[in-house]
């Protein structure tokens, strides 16, 4: 009983970051259809930039930040100079973001090497608390990562379901030529959803390069979780991508904890049959 409450709560704490990271996603790729490929390498540099600030100045909140607008920055500017002139162009988007994600991958291994990296956890939250009914304790900032994805959520909710913003940037995808004709500067519009978007990721990052270690490879891992996430919950839902992070972290930790060998194999399989049975996700909309 014990094992399976602590596999529960370290799926739903990991269905948290889950929903951290992909939440940059389901703005970039759900909402513009622009297909990121170097998403999770955005999520690596943003983690060796707060590792490399809360080092220097001992203080994991300024290295979350500059990890988070860093990204926001950097992530704007490879839209603008590189993806913008092509961004209904699918194919030749993928392949421009491929090759971002393998310079960065080569940038970030001749700078940081090959090792792994775990920023350390703030004081203030390093603490453990005990689980009711079991007499053992829990990590703190686990917990702490599960109430910072439903704080994003809930705000990413309101702001593209109940202001005028998330209208007009839902209408700029939908039509963008109607929504020119009536003088708002759709360009500008998606230039904040990509700066939101590479915001959120290198957030993402900071907070998990706390949780997890990360290095080489962690690039890969976190797109392919990401774009599973999207997939399932359905391109520009919120709420679908809070569906999709608890199925992927739960069921993944379930998985990983009771049938090892097969942990890879069942996340993949729930994939494949959304995309057989429910191609535009649990909570997507029929294109």
């Amino acid at each position: 009983m014990t094992q399976f409450i602590f596999t529960f709560l370290n799926g739903l704490t990991l269905a948290g970051l889950y929903f951290l990271v992909a939440s940059g996603l389901t703005l970039i790729f759900g909402l513009m259809r622009v297909i990121n490929l170097a998403h999770g390498a955005f999520y690596l540099l943003a983690g060796y930039v707060s590792w490399t600030v809360a080092d220097k100045t001992d203080n994991w909140f300024y290295g979350a930040v500059a990890g988070a607008l860093t990204l926001g920055v950097f992530g704007t500017l490879v839209y603008v100079l590189l993806l913008r002139k092509f961004q209904y162009e699918e194919l030749r988007v993928a392949l421009i973001t491929l090759g971002v994600s393998l310079v960065l991958a080569q940038a970030m291994l001749a700078i940081f090497g090959g090792d792994y990296y775990q920023t350390n956890i703030p004081e203030s939250v390093s603490f453990s608390v005990p689980v009711p009914g079991l007499g053992l304790s829990y990590p703190f900032f686990r917990i702490f990562v599960l109430m910072l994805a439903i704080l994003v959520a809930i705000g990413l909710w309101v702001f593209i379901s109940k202001t005028r913003y998330g209208a007009i940037i839902r209408a700029g995808v939908d039509d963008t030529t109607m929504v020119s004709a009536l003088g708002i500067n759709v360009k500008a519009v998606f230039i904040w959803i990509f700066f939101l978007g590479s915001l959120l990721v290198g957030f993402a990052g900071s907070v998990g390069g706390t949780t997890n270690s990360f290095g080489m490879g962690t690039d890969g891992d976190y797109l392919l979780f990401s774009l599973q996430v999207v997939i399932i919950g359905g391109l520009g839902s919120i709420g679908g991508v809070a569906i999709g992070s608890f199925l992927v972290g739960v069921i993944g930790q379930f998985a990983t904890g009771y049938f090892p060998t097969f942990a890879g194999i069942i996340t993949f399989a729930m994939l494949i049959l959304i995309l057989a049975f429910r191609p535009q996700g649990i909570l997507g909309k029929k294109q």
